[in-house]
């Protein structure tokens, strides 16, 4: 493991609680794998039996309607968790997760990690925490599609995506989100053509340029605005 993928790991909720020692003794039982773009993880309804982190890379974690459309929940990058539920609650996955781009994953199995939340009670508030998070983001992606229109729910988005995956450059804020036109419908909760409409309009007010799979924030403010 690279001295980066230390770093990495050191910001993934699991580890955040641990002192050097104890982030050492966990990273032992670490097992890392690797993705090709377009690879499945794990599917829905499987059995869960480790969670992950994200070392370098992008995962999405999608959910199946039952008329075999796709629902996009997240888009994961470096440090970020995921897989954690099974931890807690031994039932199938609840979704599937998804290379958006080659990635390299840290896994950890429930069975060598359970032993160590006995012994290490910061480890498993933390963990706690993590879901309570996800659990209110999803409270707050329910309200959105309810309360907030779909221009709104893309500009919102769009700074959710530059606040992980957004680099500076000397145009704007940078945002390779190596998503499609179809996979950033889905995240917003709309279809496609409606989402490229708020798309055009917000490059035509000049607040942003759309690139392959990216776009560049031109005017955050008036996105901010636009989100609320």
């Amino acid at each position: 493991m690279t001295d980066r993928d230390v770093d990495v790991l050191s910001r993934a909720p699991l580890f955040e609680a641990l002192d050097e020692q104890g982030a050492k003794a966990l990273r032992a039982n670490v097992t890392e794998v690797r993705l090709a773009r377009g690879q499945t993880l794990f599917n829905e309804g499987e059995t869960g039996d480790r969670l992950y982190v994200v070392l370098d890379g992008k995962i999405k974690l999608t959910r199946a309607a039952p008329d075999g459309r796709e629902n996009l929940l997240s888009v994961l990058g470096p440090s970020e968790m995921f897989g954690e539920l099974s931890l807690f609650d031994p039932r199938p996955r609840t979704a599937s997760a998804i290379a958006v781009t080659e990635c390299r994953l840290a896994g950890l199995g429930h069975d060598d990690l359970r032993p160590w939340l006995t012994g290490h009670p910061e480890v498993a508030v933390q963990l706690l925490r993590a879901l309570a998070q996800r659990l209110r983001r999803t409270n707050d992606v329910m309200a959105d599609l309810v309360f907030t229109d779909v221009p709104g729910r893309v500009a919102k988005q769009l700074l959710d995506l530059a606040e992980r995956f957004g680099q500076p450059s000397e145009a704007g804020l940078h945002v390779h989100h190596d998503l499609t036109q179809e996979e950033l419908a889905q995240l917003v909760g709309a279809s496609r053509e409606t989402v490229n409409k708020a798309l055009a309009d917000f490059a035509q007010r000049n607040w942003l340029r759309i690139e392959a799979r990216a776009v560049v924030i031109l005017d955050i403010e008036r996105l901010r605005k636009r989100s609320k």
